[in-house]
C-alpha cells in the first residue's frame, strides 16, 4: 500500500518509507532505528489509516518541499530534518546504514549548505539504545566531532586535533538520560504485548 502523505509543495512519500525506521514510536514500542512491525510486505504502512499521532504528524524536511525533488529519503540513503536545538535548529542527517553520508556527494552539499548557519548533526540507524553509538557533529568554522560513548575526538581541517572525554557530570547526566529512556520503551513495550 503506497503512502498517501502529501503536502503544499505536491510530494508524496511513495515507496519511501525511511521515516518507518528512524522514527521512535512510543505506541507501537517501536525504537528509533527500527524497522516499524507495522510495514506491509509490499511496502508502505499496514495501518496507514489507524497510524500512531506521531507518525500523521511526522514530515520529513523533503516531504515539507526542501531539497530537491529528487532528494527523497530513500533515494538520498538519509532523512535529513531540522529539530531544535536551544533556541535555534539543527540540521540532522540519519543515514540509512553506516557510510551513506561518505559515499553520497549530494548529503554531503546539503551539510555544507547549512554548516554556516547551524550544527549538523550525522547519525544512523543503529542500536538508539547502545549509549556508545558513534556519530558526528558538523561545526560552523569547519571543526568536526566524532563522539563515541563519551569520547570526543576534535578534528580540524579533516586532521585530529583534540581528544577529549565528556566531563563527568555530562557523563552522569547522560547515563541516566539513556536510562531513563529505555525504562520508558520498556513500558511502551510491555503495554502493547
Amino acid at each position: 500500500m503506497e503512502s498517501v502523505s502529501e503536502t503544499a509543495a505536491g510530494r508524496r512519500c511513495g515507496p519511501c518509507s525511511m521515516c518507518c525506521t528512524v522514527l521512535r514510536v512510543d505506541e507501537l514500542g517501536k525504537l528509533g532505528g527500527t524497522p516499524c512491525p507495522k510495514l506491509a510486505a509490499a511496502g508502505g504502512c499496514g495501518i496507514h489509516a489507524s497510524r500512531p499521532s506521531v507518525c500523521r504528524a511526522y514530515r520529513c524536511a523533503w516531504l515539507e518541499g526542501k531539497f530537491r525533488e529528487d532528494d527523497r529519503p530513500d533515494r538520498l540513503g538519509a532523512v535529513v530534518d531540522f529539530a531544535p536545538r536551544g533556541a535555534g535548529s539543527e540540521l540532522v542527517i540519519v543515514e540509512r546504514e553506516p557510510g551513506c553520508f561518505d559515499a553520497s556527494p549530494r548529503l554531503q552539499e546539503i551539510a555544507e549548505a547549512y554548516r554556516p548557519l547551524m550544527i549538523v548533526r550525522i547519525t544512523d540507524t543503529r542500536d538508539v539504545g547502545d549509549a556508545d553509538r558513534p556519530f558526528r557533529v558538523l561545526l560552523p568554522g569547519g571543526e568536526e566531532q566524532r563522539v563515541e560513548g563519551d569520547r570526543i575526538e576534535v578534528l580540524r581541517e579533516g586532521k585530529r586535533a583534540e581528544l577529549r572525554r565528556l566531563p563527568w557530570l555530562e557523563r552522569q547526566a547522560r547515563r541516566l538520560f539513556i536510562a531513563v529512556r529505555r525504562l520508558r520503551l520498556w513500558h511502551a513495550r510491555t503495554r502493547n504485548s
